[in-house]
């Protein structure tokens, strides 16, 4: 993200800020940030009487404000950070009284997880209005993960496949500090300068290659019987890492696609990438799977996997196994 970069270039070059309120679904990067300043504002002579961490649920507002007020001892400056401040969401307003005077030597920092001010409340507006920084961490779409991966990648001297990349996604989700976890654990067995590829990821991380969400989609739409129902069975003899809820998720969002591309006139690869936001590698598999279902079966397959969602988390099918509904649901998919 270009304004996490732009933010740490600046804490670089000692352009700090008296206030930086971190918030957001994106827990990553508010992580990330508020780490760097832990890290790199004052030197490890400086931290032991200058830099102190204090945690929204042992705190209040009261607390915060004495701590931001204290005068640095020996250094220009003191840090004091609040992390799980959203557990201070119901008073997290009254700080609009110190951001209108902060102190200058201070850098105080907020991490404000999983939540987000309103603008429109006096706390932002004091915060902006006087120097502060209030930076939002947007929690990234399915369809960005894996460019975000390839990035992460690229600047750490490694590579990955297209479709490496989106096992990883469709396993793990949009959870980029797990995401990150299980990259470490990579970087750990391979030398830089590898292209990362599904082999990879079965050995290190443990998700088949062929037996995923992401195989599974392109079986269906290939309409490759055998091979949906080889993958079927793995996951009906796998529930717990391969939960159905998922699966009928990701085939809701495929067959999706596929009504909007039934409805372009342009259906040149390049287009097709850009109107769905899918990597242009995979662009085949859905025009493939759009000649192999036309628009009429789509319309019919979307109501499908919402019948099967409900089931899937119970509702009318509380005795039928997961494996089952599975299978019921790809044989009425596929016919």
């Amino acid at each position: 993200m270009d304004d996490v970069k732009q933010l740490v270039a600046a804490i670089q070059k000692k352009d700090l800020k008296p206030i930086y309120f971190l918030m957001g679904e994106e827990a990553y990067y508010i992580d990330k940030i508020s780490d760097f300043i832990e890290n790199n504002v004052l030197d490890e002579a400086e931290k032991g009487f200058n830099q102190m961490v204090l945690y929204g649920r042992d705190v209040s507002i009261d607390d915060i404000v004495s701590n931001a007020k204290r005068y640095p001892m020996m250094a220009d400056r003191q840090v004091v950070i609040v992390k799980e401040a959203q557990d201070l969401s119901r008073t997290i307003e009254q700080l609009a009284k110190y951001a209108e005077n902060p102190q200058p030597s201070t850098v105080l920092v907020l991490n404000y997880k999983y939540k987000k001010l309103d603008k429109r409340k006096a706390l932002y507006k004091t915060i902006t209005k006087n120097g502060g920084v209030v930076f939002e961490s947007k929690k990234l779409y399915d369809n960005q993960v894996p460019n975000w991966i390839v990035g992460v990648l690229k600047g750490q001297g490694y590579g990955i496949s297209p479709k490496a990349a989106q096992m990883l996604v469709e396993f793990l989700g949009t959870d980029l500090a797990k995401v990150n976890n299980e990259l470490n654990k990579l970087k750990i067995v391979l030398p830089k300068g590898t292209q990362i590829t599904p082999e990879h990821i079965e050995e290190n991380i443990g998700i088949s290659k062929d037996f995923n969400n992401f195989e599974l989609r392109k079986a269906v739409g290939e309409k490759n019987v055998v091979k949906v129902y080889q993958i079927a069975k793995y996951f009906a003899d796998n529930p717990k890492d391969n939960p159905m809820v998922v699966t009928v998720a990701l085939l809701f969002n495929f067959f999706s696609q596929l009504l909007y591309l039934h409805g372009m006139t342009d259906k040149n690869p390049r287009s097709v990438a850009s109107a769905l936001k899918v990597n242009p590698y995979f662009v085949n598999e859905y025009l493939t799977a759009a000649r192999n279902y036309p628009m009429r079966k789509v319309s019919q397959v979307i109501g499908l996997l919402r019948e099967f969602d409900v089931k899937s988390k119970g509702v009318g099918a509380n005795a039928t196994p997961q494996g089952d509904l599975l299978k019921e649901m790809l044989v009425r998919v596929l016919g």
